[in-house]
């Protein structure tokens, strides 16, 4: 599969509109765009941004993922207006716009339960629309009706037709039928040929007819977790990166991240999760071969606090300003632009190791393509150890990609690495 070009050295940026800013609106959302550029983000995507049901509403706002309306904009964002300027200055930044969708549910009170036929929503025995899960505030809607497959395809269209996105990232993709995305995957890219589309989900059938570019690495987000809390070694998270590669085809995606909105609100932010291991766990997600690196609204700044869902909870203005953690990030997107062998989706290196003396501890990681060469020495542990292995034909000089100092590697390497150290050498 042909992903659109943009994509294969991509990082995306999850846009939490209502906590991005004091204001909560997609005008003063639009104004951290040129924050974003700099940071290097290529494709920012949006949160539901769609009106909220009323009915069972949880919280004072209520859940983004509520759709009462799946052709307009939450008046507490702004308005159609302000969503095209929105777009209109991403596309200036030459950032590509990608909105979240809900296939699987609307609100309880959104138009089509009462403009659509009640054949649009599964019901239970006494005729009310059916709640998936413990989803109290949302309604199920019926996929062995046709009808709506086709209502989701022309809610969808409007979109990229008339408001010009340039994607979607699908949420819950795996509870809606794998055939729907596969028709409706067709019709879009007829509209749009380089759509992109992000699966959460990590069904392999999602892949079978190209339907997805991408889909979360949510078992390799786990594992990265119970690495860095020491309830696993990093041989469970070597085990997984060897078979996860014979489960997908070469060219797909995988989402990589250390937070997104459900882990931040509901599990804690990177430094409660992750605590002293957070940074090399970043740097873990934008070097693994096939990795899409997702950066979550507050991570660029290192704000360490967990979201409200339903309500306001904004990051504080003079919280949102460049510091180390904005320059941590903006040199992991520079190296993953200007290095081949970081590319993904069958482009770049794929997984090489060096194998060395303490493999429950250190992982040496080479991506190479052609005469571009990255390799990722890391201690992903919280012990002190002391290193022995071999460059063998990797040996060379290489320049330091953080400090930029030559350093050399060459022979047999024999040094101490303290608790979740690493080094990134680039040729």
């Amino acid at each position: 599969m042909i992903h659109p070009e943009w994509s294969y050295r991509a990082v995306i940026y999850e846009m939490n509109v209502r906590q991005m800013t004091p204001e909560g609106t997609l005008r003063a959302a639009a104004s951290k765009l040129p924050f974003l550029k700099e940071l290097g983000v290529d494709a920012v995507w949006l949160m539901p941004v769609y009106p909220i049901g009323r009915e069972s509403r949880k919280g004072a706002l209520g859940s983004y993922y509520s759709i009462r309306d799946y052709c307009a904009v939450n008046p507490e964002m702004g308005t159609l207006e302000d969503f095209d300027a929105f777009v209109e200055e991403a596309h200036r930044l030459g950032l590509k716009v990608l909105l979240d969708w809900v296939a699987n549910h609307t609100s309880r009170d959104a138009r089509w339960l009462t403009e659509k036929p009640a054949s649009w929503y599964e019901r239970d025995s006494s005729g009310v629309a059916a709640v998936p899960w413990d989803w109290t505030d949302t309604a199920k809607l019926n996929y062995a009706n046709h009808e709506v497959w086709e209502g989701q395809a022309e809610a969808m269209m409007f979109w990229i037709r008339e408001h010009g996105v340039d994607g979607f990232r699908c949420d819950m993709a795996m509870l809606v039928p794998v055939a729907f995305w596969n028709e409706t995957a067709r019709r879009l890219r007829a509209l749009k040929p380089d759509l992109f589309l992000l699966a959460e989900a990590e069904e392999r059938n999602l892949f079978d007819e190209g339907a997805f570019d991408a889909c979360y690495a949510w078992e390799m987000h786990h594992l990265l977790n119970d690495v860095a809390q020491q309830r696993t070694r990093v041989t469970a998270l070597r085990d997984y990166l060897y078979a996860d590669l014979d489960r997908y085809p070469e060219w797909a995606l995988r989402l990589a991240f250390t937070s997104n909105h459900d882990e931040n609100s509901w599990n804690g932010t990177e430094f409660s999760r992750m605590g002293a291991a957070r940074e090399i766990m970043t740097l873990f997600t934008f070097v693994v071969p096939r990795g899409l690196p997702l950066i979550y609204t507050g991570q660029e700044v290192g704000y360490d606090h967990s979201f409200s869902f339903f309500d306001r909870d904004p990051i504080p203005s003079d919280r949102y300003r460049v510091n180390e953690y904005t320059h941590f990030y903006r040199r992991l997107s520079e190296l993953r632009h200007s290095h081949a062998a970081l590319a993904s989706g069958g482009r770049g290196g794929e997984l090489t190791e060096i194998r060395n003396n303490a493999e429950d501890c250190l992982m040496i990681l080479v991506r190479e393509d052609g005469g571009d060469r990255v390799i990722a020495v890391m201690n992903l542990s919280p012990y002190t150890i002391q290193c022995d292995y071999y460059t063998g034909i990797y040996a060379g000089m290489y320049r330091d990609a953080f400090t930029g100092c030559p350093r050399e590697f060459r022979g047999r390497v024999e040094e101490v690495m303290a608790p979740w150290s690493y080094r990134l050498l680039i040729k």
